[in-house]
């Protein structure tokens, strides 16, 4: 297989991925490479936390949604055929796409970057001090 099918589809991935840019942050943007990322949650180390990405490999061209991963219950949403291209938890592999598909995964996008913004990040929430336990006198 060429690389021209591989291109093309990258670009179509990268478009529907492209297409919530104004509400996130671009945090990779090269031939091959576009990634996501939330403009308010930050990972464990404070870089912007990753939602989506498309890459592009020897064979195939992976489309990463995090989403799906965190809110499993977008998968149940998806055709058979679209779950077939799944690899994991939340990526989906493509050597081309057609329309049907292209538009199922844009809806899925869409529904899951909206979900995607109400995530409640374990390392984000405020610590709770544990309770005190009552000390007992002191002796002299």
């Amino acid at each position: 297989m060429g690389k021209a099918p591989l291109d093309e589809t990258f670009g179509l991935l990268r478009g529907i991925l492209a297409a919530h840019a104004k509400r996130l942050i671009v945090t990779a943007d090269k031939p091959g490479d576009y990634q996501v990322g939330s403009p308010t949650m930050k990972d464990r180390i404070g870089r912007p936390l990753y939602v989506a990405g498309v890459k592009t490999g020897k064979n195939y061209v992976s489309y990463h949604l995090m989403p799906v991963y965190v809110r499993p219950e977008l998968l149940k949403t998806l055709s058979p055929r679209l779950t077939k291209r799944m690899q994991g938890k939340s990526c989906f592999n493509f050597t081309t796409i057609d329309a049907d598909e292209a538009k199922e995964l844009a809806a899925v996008t869409r529904a899951g970057i909206a979900v995607f913004r109400d995530l409640k990040l374990p390392w984000a929430q405020p610590m709770t001090q544990p309770a005190k336990r009552a000390s007992a006198p002191a002796k002299r």
